[in-house]
């Protein structure tokens, strides 16, 4: 459709596990798209990395009562979620 996600995410180690610190979105795109991208900013801090990669496209769809029509914005930021967190695990693996 056009809409553009960029995610990024600060991670820290809190015990023995890598948490979702801090979390910054551009979208630009429909009011769907920029609603989706907040929601999943909220669904993503304090996270544990694991718990991250559970959040899907459905979980957001839900949250914010997205119609059929819609569905797709919440599709992208899935993505943007899974791309962001393998970008993060291969910056970890490649220190």
């Amino acid at each position: 459709c056009g809409d553009v996600m960029k995610l990024q995410i600060k991670c820290k180690l809190q015990g023995n596990q890598y948490i979702v610190d801090d979390v910054k979105f551009k979208t630009y795109g429909c009011g769907s798209a920029i609603a989706s991208s907040t929601m999943f900013v909220d669904m993503l801090k304090g996270k544990t990395i694991e718990e991250a990669k559970l959040i899907k496209d459905k979980d957001i769809a839900d949250a914010l009562e997205l119609p059929p029509i819609k569905l797709h914005c919440s599709v992208l930021a899935e993505e943007s979620i899974t791309k962001a967190i393998d970008d993060w695990e291969d910056k970890l693996c490649h220190k």
